[in-house]
């Protein structure tokens, strides 16, 4: 992630006291939370999806679908804008790596097989989105 341009920027240490051990190793990492094991990934309460690292709003409740992968599944960011697009050729595959585009957090992989309309398959590691849910009257 050095050299990217995002505007939160923090040192490995900041990083580090900020972000637990899972978190630290998914979003500064690049690592992955085994399927199946995430608290959003069955979670399908009204809300907004946000950056674990930074806050940055990332998807939307509506947005949401079981793929039936083990990891939570968006359609569609809330904001083209708030998530980023990286080429990834690790561990021998060609896939493309989604990030917070405010602070470069690794946050999953983007598929073009989702079963909706947009055709796409956010799948995202819950350790790098927290929820936060509907207020009523919205």
């Amino acid at each position: 992630m050095a050299g990217d341009d995002f505007k939160v920027k923090k040192t490995d240490s900041q990083w580090r006291d900020q972000l637990t051990p899972e978190q630290y190793y998914v979003c500064r990492e690049k690592g992955t939370e085994r399927p199946g094991t995430g608290k959003y990934d069955q979670h399908f309460n009204a809300g907004e999806y946000h950056c674990v690292a930074c806050g940055e709003k990332l998807f939307e409740s509506e947005s949401k679908f079981d793929a039936g992968c083990g990891w939570p599944s968006f359609d569609a960011p809330a904001e083209s804008d708030n998530i980023k697009e990286n080429a990834d050729s690790s561990h021998g595959m060609i896939r493309t790596e989604v990030v917070c585009n405010s602070c470069g957090a690794h946050l999953g992989h983007l598929f073009p097989d989702g079963p909706t309309q947009t055709g796409m398959r956010y799948c995202i590691n819950s350790v790098s989105i927290d929820f936060s849910p509907e207020e009523d009257g919205e």
